[in-house]
């Protein structure tokens, strides 16, 4: 039963937009690589959990706090005995382990995944004792998705799932006949209700209003190269074709995400948007959707 479904993270969608807007530096580019695999990673990870038929609670992207400590958790199993944290990661390509220290085949060393997995296994264990769980177990698993990842050397005894073992841990949580309870149910909202939504680790680089390059973005293929065509828009790129009122409102919820201080005004989408060359034609999608304030050249529009 998945009660936390999981979200992209507000820092890829902000730098898919800024992408498409503008120019990311390469440090930008790679981090915006990185974040995408891994969400990529993560969505994978999902569709495997679809294929659990034990009795368990799925919470997804918890980003938790305990003594002011905040740890991430990727995929929460609550079974009737066991809290499995799991961290997801998607790389690919063949690493190996030496000395407790991670590295490519070209001996680059990489950052130990183990080390944030053990603290986020610690604060988590603290944080469900401090809610008056005391009996419940955690099992910290790293679960390798991406099928064409190896890692040479590795001892045995090591918290990770590889690619090839994930049907038998699947195999393993079926075979749990132990049914949730109450107890498992007020846990999983008291986590949910925990779940802070803003990351002090994002990593967006910094843009404005003026710098980003205007127009409907593609729902297709992300392009910003669209044509009006009498009540639709059509991308030049891929073809797709959008009822105008559709890729406005589109519009105006990325200029909410990218800009939440500015006003949403008639102007301002005009402007954004660009190739609708109708104030009439904003003003009216505006109205029939959003809750109008004020009048004359102040007035701005809120969400119902």
């Amino acid at each position: 039963m998945i009660i936390k479904e999981r979200c992209e993270p507000i820092e890829l969608e902000i730098m898919k937009y800024i992408k498409v807007r503008s120019t990311l530096s390469a440090t930008e580019m790679k981090n915006y690589s990185v974040l995408l695999k891994g969400y990529e990673g993560e969505k994978e990870f999902d569709k495997w959990t679809e294929n659990l038929s034990c009795d368990c609670f799925i919470l997804n992207d918890l980003l938790l706090e305990y003594d002011h400590n905040v740890f991430q958790i990727d995929t929460l199993l609550i079974t009737h005995e066991t809290f499995y944290l799991i961290n997801v990661k998607n790389y690919d390509g063949d690493y190996y382990y030496e000395s407790a220290k991670w590295f490519t085949l070209s001996r680059s060393e990489i950052k130990d995944p183990l080390l944030q997995l053990k603290r986020s296994d610690y604060l988590l264990q603290q944080l469900i004792r401090s809610l008056g769980f005391p009996n419940y177990s955690t099992e910290a698993l790293l679960v390798f998705i991406n099928p064409h990842f190896h890692l040479y050397q590795a001892p045995m005894n090591l918290p990770i799932i590889y690619p090839a073992q994930l049907e038998r841990f699947k195999n393993k949580l079926n075979k749990q006949t132990a049914k949730l309870n109450d107890r498992h149910s007020k846990m999983a909202k008291l986590l949910i209700s925990l779940h802070k939504t803003t990351s002090f680790y994002t990593q967006i680089p910094d843009y404005d209003y003026e710098q980003l390059n205007k127009g409907i973005v593609c729902s297709s293929c992300s392009s910003i190269n669209l044509n009006l065509n009498k009540d639709k828009v059509v991308c030049l790129k891929c073809g797709c074709v959008e009822p105008v009122e559709l890729a406005v409102l589109r519009s105006v919820e990325e200029f909410k995400l990218l800009f939440p201080n500015k006003k949403i005004t008639t102007q301002m989408i005009y402007e954004w948007c660009a190739v609708i060359k109708s104030r009439k034609t904003i003003r009216r999608i505006l109205r029939t959707n959003f809750k109008h304030i004020g009048y004359g050249s102040s007035s701005y529009y809120v969400s119902d």
